[in-house]
């Protein structure tokens, strides 16, 4: 009789069901999907959101993300952003492992998947990406050196001049509330925040300046991009638009 090897703590398991492979840390702990089908296709409404970065730097020479997951974001940029460079920080070793399940692609000159521990990598790159997107989680939840003040002020370094912080927030709202206040301490643009439809993640963005683009501008960029992505851009510069409201910023225009 063969016995199911038990799992390690943190160690990542996949699911199929109807064409759609899942990752999972716990039952209860999505951490991706993606349609075997369309690879690239973000079926998460939280990914979607991510995306509104967009509308605020559509053409990002480096993007950042910290945490690979399934690399739904990674695939997205991959295709609908061919003239930027993407890098993905993994400190898991297994999540790496199964980048071939994911359909993520190889390293190239513009796309790579390092295994680095994020917060370390972010302290030691000041101004180094355009658009850093935080989606790093663990059996556990948001990891505290993920969230800490310390590593917002670094996030903050690691931005060039006009560069986007796009943070993925799945915790409770206590922990929530308290990551939101560390990201204002750390961006003089304030924080601006989306919720998802679907789930209980709420998306943060910030910026390195002292100003958000006008509304009018991102409704224009909705309509100027709508060709070029997979994504409910209008819809998205609505709902941006009214999370600004809540943000510390004066609008500028072009």
């Amino acid at each position: 009789m063969s016995l199911r090897r038990r799992r390690r703590p943190n160690e990542p398991f996949v699911c199929e069901q109807r064409g759609e492979l899942s990752l999972h840390f716990g039952m209860s702990a999505l951490q991706s999907r993606m349609r075997r089908s369309d690879p690239a296709r973000l079926l998460l409404d939280y990914t979607r959101a991510v995306m509104s970065f967009v509308l605020l730097h559509p053409e990002p020479a480096h993007i950042v993300m910290i945490g690979l997951g399934g690399g739904s974001i990674a695939k997205y940029c991959y295709v609908h952003l061919p003239d930027s460079r993407f890098t993905a920080i993994e400190i898991n070793p297994d999540v790496i492992a199964m980048r071939g399940q994911f359909a993520i692609p190889a390293d190239d000159h513009r796309f790579s998947v390092l295994e680095a521990d994020g917060a370390q990598w972010v302290h030691e790159h000041a101004q180094s990406c355009d658009v850093l997107l935080l989606d790093g989680f663990d059996a556990g939840g948001l990891p505290e050196a993920l969230s800490s003040q310390e590593f917002y002020d670094a996030c903050a370094r690691a931005l060039r001049p006009g560069g986007v912080l796009v943070s993925n927030i799945w915790a409770p709202d206590n922990v929530r509330d308290s990551v939101i206040r560390r990201m204002r301490a750390s961006f003089e643009s304030g924080v601006a925040t989306l919720s998802a439809e679907q789930g209980e993640n709420t998306i943060a963005l910030a910026r390195r300046a002292d100003a958000w683009p006008h509304p009018h501008l991102l409704h224009r960029r909705a309509r100027e991009l709508e060709s070029r992505h997979a994504l409910d851009l209008e819809g998205t510069a609505r709902k941006l638009e009214l999370a600004l409201q809540g943000a510390a910023f004066e609008p500028t225009m072009p």
